[in-house]
C-alpha cells in the first residue's frame, strides 16, 4: 500500500501555508463517468446501497486512495490519489462490477461496455479542495432540495464530524453501526474479497472504511476552510442578471425528461446519443426558451461543452 509519508509529501500536507502561494500536489485525479451516455445507472435505494459497497470491493485490488466520491443516478464522481494506472484499474473494476450487477438484476447485458470514463489531473491544493467540494455539491447543484451533507450516496457526511458521527438522514435505520468479523462480513455481503473486520450499517459498509477522511481533513486544516470551499467551489445554482435571479435549476431528472420529450417531438427519438452537435445545440435553445433554466445546466444535460457554445446561446 502507499506509504503515509508519501501521501503527506505528494499532497503538501506539511507545507507551511503562505498567503498568495498555491501548494503543488502530485498523483491526484478527478474521475467521472458521462451522465449523458446512459439514461439510468442506479434506479433504487438498493441499487445505491450495493453501489456504495462496490466502492470498497473495487478498492481492495488497487493501490489508490479515495478522497471523496458522489454517486448520482446516471453518473459517478471520484477524487482519487495514487498512480494514474492504479486509479484507472479502480475505475474499470468499479464499472465492471456495476455492469455485472445490472446484468444480474435487470438483465442488462454489457450495458456499460462503452461507458465513457473521463479523468482530469489535479495539480494544486487549491484545485484539489475545489474539486472535492464540487463533487460533494453535485446533488444540490442538480436541484435536490436539501443540504449536500444529507445526500446519502456520497462521502459528504464524513468530514469534520463528531467522533463516529454520521449526519446523512437518508440512511434511516442504517445509522446504527456495528463492527463485524471478516467471516460475518463475507456471509452478509456474499463476497470473498473481504479480508478484514468492517464497520457495517445493516448491509451497508460504513463509507469511512474506504474513504481517507483524515487526509481530507488535514488538507482543509479546519472546518471553516472546508465550508469556505464548499461555498465557493462549484458553478452557481443561479445566475444573476441586473441584480435579480433570472435563471434557476430544475432537478436534473425533471429537465432530462423535458429534454427527452422535446427530442422525441422534433427528432423522433428520446436519446441524445443519436443526435449530432447541431441538433443538440438546437435542443439547448429550445430548453432555455421554454424553461428559462441555467445555461450551464441545460448545456450539460444536452451533452455539449459549455465553453464551446456559451457565446452562441
Amino acid at each position: 500500500m502507499i506509504n503515509d509519508n508519501i501521501i503527506i509529501e505528494d499532497l503538501g500536507l506539511n507545507t507551511r501555508f503562505e498567503k498568495g502561494r498555491d501548494i503543488p500536489v502530485r498523483n491526484c485525479w478527478h474521475f467521472s463517468s458521462d451522465g449523458n451516455a446512459i439514461d439510468l445507472l442506479f434506479g433504487s435505494q438498493e441499487d445505491f446501497r450495493m453501489a456504495m459497497n462496490r466502492i470498497y470491493m473495487a478498492r481492495q485490488s488497487t493501490e489508490c486512495h479515495i478522497l471523496a466520491f458522489c454517486l448520482m443516478n446516471n453518473h459517478v464522481h471520484f477524487i482519487l490519489y495514487g498512480e494514474l494506472n492504479e486509479c484507472k484499474v479502480f475505475m474499470h473494476s468499479y464499472i465492471r462490477r456495476t455492469s455485472m450487477y445490472l446484468r444480474n438484476k435487470y438483465e442488462k447485458d454489457k450495458s456499460l461496455k462503452d461507458l465513457p470514463i473521463n479523468y482530469q489531473v489535479i495539480d494544486t491544493q487549491q484545485y484539489l479542495k475545489t474539486a472535492i467540494c464540487y463533487v460533494l455539491k453535485n446533488p444540490t447543484n442538480a436541484g435536490m432540495p436539501y443540504m449536500f451533507y444529507d445526500y446519502p450516496w456520497s462521502s459528504a457526511a464524513l468530514y469534520f464530524r463528531v467522533k463516529d458521527g454520521w449526519s446523512s438522514v437518508g440512511f434511516g435505520e442504517y445509522l446504527i453501526k456495528k463492527r463485524l468479523s471478516r467471516s460475518d462480513c463475507r456471509k452478509l455481503l456474499r463476497c470473498d474479497c473481504i479480508n478484514n473486520p468492517l464497520v457495517m450499517m445493516g448491509d451497508l459498509i460504513f463509507p469511512q472504511e474506504y474513504v481517507d477522511v483524515d487526509v481530507v481533513e488535514t488538507l482543509f486544516r479546519s472546518h471553516r476552510s472546508y465550508m469556505y470551499y464548499i461555498c465557493r467551489s462549484s458553478e452557481s445554482d443561479v445566475e444573476s442578471r441586473n441584480g435579480y435571479i433570472s435563471r434557476f435549476t430544475l432537478p436534473d431528472n425533471e429537465l432530462i425528461q423535458y429534454r427527452r420529450e422535446l427530442s422525441k417531438n422534433y427528432y423522433g427519438q428520446e436519446s441524445i446519443r443519436m443526435l449530432n452537435a447541431e441538433q443538440r445545440f438546437k435542443l439547448c435553445r429550445m430548453l432555455l426558451s421554454k424553461y428559462n433554466c441555467s445555461k450551464k445546466q441545460v448545456v450539460r444535460i444536452c451533452g455539449l461543452n459549455f465553453s464551446e457554445v456559451k457565446n452562441m446561446l
